[in-house]
């Protein structure tokens, strides 16, 4: 046998000889030897590789002068190869340069059209892997165009796959996106979703999908696309029927989800309401293999991912929470995958539907398993899942807590997560951290505070957002020694660190958590003893910086509490970079400064001790005094700043 032959290498080298002769018979047999060894073997695959036949091939197959047949038997070989494993195909671009090759030979003006179907099917192969060169498909602005003229209405049905397929993988980025649209992608393929092909249909739609993920600009130009007539979204939307291969059904679904999802179609659209929705509802039943459904859970997912008008319809869609709950009970982890994330989405924004997932039998258990399964993308989803039913007050106090739903979230912590997994166990753990949740106390004894405070170390912005997030939402409302654990073990450094943070996000939670921490005379005396220096460091430093007002604000209201609650000491009286601050942002056009501003002399004046009349004399020589006149003059009676400007006043009229 030949393989054997080949194996052992014996006649390898008369091959070369034979195929480099001038001998026509002689370099046939070869070929058609090779040909029988190579198809479904890769182990042979990797023998003629080795043995260096490849160059002699591709000679054969540039040579115009040559057979045809010797070239399209050499281009069946080269095809097989392409279709070997992922090291013998990256051995064929980065040795011998074949895609750069083969794309050459589909540029020749009038070349055989069989050369051509042969080539096409080659660099289909070797597209599908993702190491494949797809800028070579953009360097000359003519290739594209080139090559979805061969893929003609007279050309072979092979010839029009074979291109449509080439295209799928090769539009992953935002500039591949454009520049296959500036190719004339769209309405050829608008041409090809018209067939009546599925060969043709299937990878085409996958295309436009993939052209349209997070692209608006695509998106808007597909939506003005029309072909025979109709526009692209009622093209779209026809693939949607029941009578169609299911396949379509979810791919042209995919279409029209990433073109809602970028922009161009409102969720009010009746192709996305009464089509799409209901469309991947349909297709998450058990009435369809287990591909389709995980699929269409997953793009269901993301349709209503942002909007809590489609999460409403689709949770009484086709009894969808019902056919979720089925897929969780799969062996298959891509199904329970998709099953936690169409929940996540579903249960984002509306209390009633998490009050109906939670109460579907065994969910609860079942979100409990992922965030211990072995698969690491199911653990990912369940988390999501559980952050998303964990925005619900009434479930943090009951389901959540008869569970110690935080025990596994908390283990999730351990080794080494990946950041992703890590933000969502961290945004979960934030709600689980809310005042009124019983979660707080014991989550408090297993070392959370610890925890966070390494989080806020975080080289991502994400983790740093989450780690301030939750040690504000604990320090909210909190007994003395929590709040004491939190700024010894966080330290007033760190926390100006925080304050000078490159995501303002992480800034606004940093200046909550202070204000958290200020919030009761008793705390505000023992922590303001021991930090008053940082502390008014870091009031000083946002107040003179660029940040926006609503930053602005949450300094003015730390100054507010200071000045209210602090009863040993009067810290502000002391500032005068403060008051200063204080009496320029008086009369500022913001209302959301001028707000806090009220708020802060407020409370700074309504203090009634030794000092109130030295209190007086510093904001009268400051001018502060002088502005709330001139303010309260010009506004307008009945408002609310109205009230607080009189009241202040009348205050300091009697001090």
């Amino acid at each position: 046998m030949l393989s054997v032959i080949l194996l052992q290498g014996i006649p390898c080298g008369s091959y070369v000889d034979q195929l480099s002769g001038n001998d026509k018979l002689q370099c046939e047999e070869a070929l058609a030897n090779i040909i029988d060894a190579v198809i479904g073997s890769n182990r042979q695959k990797a023998y003629v590789i080795s043995q260096g036949i490849v160059p002699k091939l591709v000679e054969k197959i540039g040579n115009s002068d040559e057979d045809i047949n010797i070239r399209l038997n050499a281009l069946i070989v080269i095809g097989s190869l392409a279709k070997g494993s992922a090291e013998q195909v990256q051995k064929l671009i980065d040795d011998y340069d074949i895609v750069r090759f083969l794309i050459a030979q589909v540029l020749i003006p009038n070349v055989d059209q069989r050369i051509v179907a042969h080539c096409l099917s080659a660099l289909r192969s070797i597209y599908q892997f993702p190491f494949a060169p797809v800028g070579l498909l953009y360097t000359n602005t003519m290739t594209l165009p080139h090559l979805m003229s061969l893929a003609s209405v007279d050309s072979s049905l092979q010839i029009q796959a074979n291109v449509t397929s080439i295209l799928v993988p090769i539009c992953n980025t935002y500039n591949e996106q454009i520049l296959l649209c500036q190719a004339g992608a769209i309405i050829f393929l608008a041409r090809m979703i018209s067939s009546q092909h599925d060969v043709l249909q299937v990878p085409a739609l996958r295309c436009l999908a993939c052209m349209c993920f997070t692209n608006r600009c695509v998106s808007d130009n597909v939506c003005v696309t029309s072909f025979e007539g109709r526009s692209m979204p009622d093209i779209l939307s026809s693939l949607l029927s029941r009578a169609r291969n299911p396949e379509i059904q979810l791919t042209a679904a995919r279409c029209l989800t990433y073109i809602h999802r970028s922009g161009t179609l409102p969720p009010t659209d009746n192709r996305i309401v009464y089509k799409t929705l209901p469309c991947l509802a349909r297709l998450c039943t058990d009435d369809f293999d287990q591909y389709t459904r995980a699929s269409a859970a997953e793009t269901l997912a993301y349709l209503a991912e942002i909007d809590s008008q489609l999460q409403r319809l689709a949770a009484i869609c086709n009894h969808l929470i019902k056919s979720l709950s089925e897929l969780l009970q799969s062996q298959l982890a891509l199904l329970r995958q998709a099953a936690f994330r169409c929940f996540a989405s579903l249960g984002a924004n509306d209390e009633d539907i998490r009050k109906k997932i939670i109460e579907t039998k065994g969910l609860m258990e079942k979100v409990l398993e992922g965030l211990c399964d072995s698969n690491p993308q199911v653990r990912l989803a369940a988390v999501r899942c559980l952050h998303s039913l964990s925005r619900s007050v009434q479930q943090l106090r009951t389901t959540f807590q008869d569970h110690s739903v935080w025990k596994p979230l908390m283990a999730l912590l351990s080794g080494q997560p990946s950041n992703e997994l890590l933000t969502v166990v961290t945004s979960t753990i934030c709600n689980l951290l809310l005042e009124f949740s019983p979660a707080k106390e014991p989550m408090l004894d297993s070392g959370v505070v610890e925890m966070l405070c390494q989080l806020t170390e975080n080289a991502d912005p994400a983790l740093r957002l989450n780690g301030s997030w939750a040690l504000m939402n604990m320090a909210f409302q909190a007994e003395q020694h929590v709040k004491t654990k939190i700024i010894n073990c966080l330290g007033a450094d760190k926390i100006l660190e925080l304050l000078n943070d490159s995501d303002t996000r992480v800034i606004m939670k940093t200046l909550g958590l202070l204000r958290n921490l200020l919030s009761k005379s008793l705390h505000i005396d023992d922590i303001m003893s021991e930090y008053s220096s940082q502390v008014m460091q870091a009031v000083n430093m946002v107040l003179d910086s660029q940040h926006p007002s609503e930053v602005k604000e949450q300094a003015l209201c730390i100054v507010g509490n200071i000045a209210a609650g602090a009863q040993v000491k009067d810290y502000i009286i002391d500032d005068d970079k403060v008051l200063t601050r204080l009496g320029s942002f008086l009369s500022h056009k913001d209302l959301k400064l001028q707000a806090g501003t009220l708020f802060a002399i407020g409370n700074f004046v309504r203090r009634k001790d030794s000092r109130s009349r030295e209190r007086y004399t510093k904001l009268n020589e400051l001018g502060i005094i002088s502005n709330l006149n001139e303010v309260f003059e010009k506004t307008s009676e009945g408002t609310e700043a109205y009230e607080e400007i009189r009241s202040i006043l009348k205050r300091l009229l009697f001090s």
